[in-house]
């Protein structure tokens, strides 16, 4: 007897329907094809799958069973078939009734017949959404994940016995509920608080500034002076995450298996730290399926790299594209996928090989010429992409002694709120949502008084400042105006716009 089971499919981010087609034929012994361009992980289920419904209590006959996972052209990866593929020969030997049209199923079944968890689920149910599907049964470590889609019943499977009682009316199983406001209240705990960032005010300036426009930042000062603590707390004064953007950043976590029946879903922005050994594979994804890389993971966040010139030339070179597009382009043989890679950038680094130039106490060991070689590690294109430069200087000991504690994320965060919503209401209509993203054309309808303009022109020809540079500085002014909710770009926000452009004004001149 022929049956159809239905599954759900993914191609990176992007899913579509498959049909899993299962005919039963006479045989002097067990033989289980499976057609419709499945990959070796596909064809190697045969086995599983016969052992699974051996210790389940459902012996293969002896027979010929024949499975086309449709449609044929586009290849099938990955175990998350074990399941349909299985309810295709039940349904076919009339041990189960063919499930129905509106139903999927997805999951890797072990030997014992137990579920075991499949990187993507969020991604398939949210196509099987999409599609029309009204249930869909997964995994029951990956059903929380699932469950914050709205439309569609998910059920979470944690043995095939019980799937099939429940198939048959025996044992029926509920949904999986989502409690968002419990997943909403775990906010920011691992992050950390402006509050206890000791001095540093420049520093502390320089990330409402950058949470505001969503501008990118790069730290330069001695080891200790709390480039990495500033940084981890970025994510604590950037706006709240919209629930569109949850679940597209879940989404990437979820095809790479970093989701949790803990943390099923992402609620606070991310904030990913690379290290100076990731490889290009490891940054922008790779693979034989290519899969989201580091710097997707960072989406809707910040990507932070320490010690910024320690990281090889290709690796800094190869962050140009998804800076300028907010995505990564992944070429392979047989594929091409795009994953949203739409991040702040956030780099912090020495301002010399021994860490020590500029120091008030410190002398640096560097030998003549170190210094500028070791600037000279990043590229000018790529510092033309880092829209704020600030400088940290050591904090002293009687400063320690003496601090008082500081302003609190969340009080920064209000003014930051309030510059978004200023620039949400300046480009309405518009595929713009912050500063930083400014167009050409937005950055000359720019409201500028006329003395700040005179004093910008001025200090660009004394600065030798690039093109991209000036930009650069009419967006971060235009955020600061924001901050002080102000319509206008005055000379005190270009100055201290200026006054970020740290590389700008040639201080590394020895």
């Amino acid at each position: 007897m022929l049956s159809k089971v239905k599954s759900i499919g993914l191609v990176g981010l992007e899913g579509f329907e498959i049909e899993v087609e299962t005919e039963i034929t006479q045989g002097l012994e067990t033989v289980l094809n499976v057609v419709g361009l499945p990959d070796a992980a596909v064809k190697e289920a045969r086995e599983r799958i016969r052992i699974a419904l051996l210790n389940t209590g459902y012996p293969i006959p002896d027979c010929i069973i024949t499975q086309n996972l449709a449609p044929a052209h586009i290849r099938k990866e990955g175990s998350a078939y074990d399941l349909p593929m299985i309810l295709g020969i039940l349904a076919s030997e009339g041990k189960i009734k063919n499930p129905s049209e509106k139903t999927a199923f997805l999951g890797e079944i072990s030997l014992s017949g137990e579920l075991r968890p499949t990187n993507g689920v969020l991604a398939a149910v949210i196509t099987a959404q999409s599609l029309g599907f009204e249930e869909i049964y997964v995994p029951a470590l990956n059903a929380a994940e699932g469950s914050v889609i709205k439309g569609i019943k998910v059920y979470g499977v944690k043995t095939l016995r019980h799937l099939i009682r429940h198939l048959s009316g025996e044992e029926p199983m509920t949904p999986e509920e989502c409690h968002l406001d419990d997943l909403l209240g775990k906010r920011f705990e691992k992050y950390g608080d402006f509050s206890e960032v000791i001095g540093q005010q420049s520093a502390r300036r320089a990330c409402e500034i950058a949470a505001a426009g969503n501008h990118n930042l790069l730290f330069i000062g001695p080891p200790g002076t709390g480039k990495s603590m500033l940084a981890k707390r970025l994510p604590t004064i950037l706006p709240d995450m919209s629930f569109d953007e949850m679940i597209e950043s879940s989404k990437i976590y979820s095809i790479a298996g970093k989701l949790s029946p803990q943390t099923p879903l992402v609620t606070v922005r991310p904030f990913i730290k690379a290290n100076q050994g990731i490889s290009i594979a490891g940054l922008i994804g790779g693979g034989a399926v290519p899969g989201p890389g580091t710097i997707s993971l960072a989406h809707n966040g910040v990507l932070f790299l320490d010690e910024l010139p320690e990281f090889p030339v290709k690796i800094l070179e190869t962050l140009r594209q998804p800076m300028e597009d907010g995505n990564i382009t992944i070429s392979r043989v047989k594929r091409t996928l795009t994953y949203p890679a739409n991040f702040m950038l956030v780099c912090a680094m020495n301002p010399c090989p021994c860490g020590n130039f500029g120091h008030p106490t410190l002398k640096c060991t560097c030998a003549p010429g170190a210094v500028t070689k070791y600037i000279n590690k990043i590229s000018g294109p790529l510092l033309d992409r880092i829209d704020i430069q600030v400088e940290l200087p050591p904090v002293k000991i009687e400063d320690i002694k003496n601090s008082r504690p500081s302003e609190s994320s969340a009080e920064i965060k209000k003014r930051v709120d309030a510059a978004r919503k200023m620039q949400k209401e300046r480009f309405k209509g518009t595929n713009v949502t912050w500063n930083a993203g400014m167009t050409p054309q937005m950055i000359k309808e720019c409201e500028i008084e006329k003395g700040a303009l005179d004093f910008l022109q001025n200090m660009f020809v004394k600065m030798s400042l690039s093109m991209r540079a000036y930009d650069k500085i009419i967006k971060v002014s235009r955020t600061i105006a924001d901050l002080a909710l102000s319509k206008e770009i005055k000379k005190e926000h270009i100055a201290e716009a200026v006054f970020f452009r740290s590389l700008d004004k040639k201080y590394w001149n020895r």
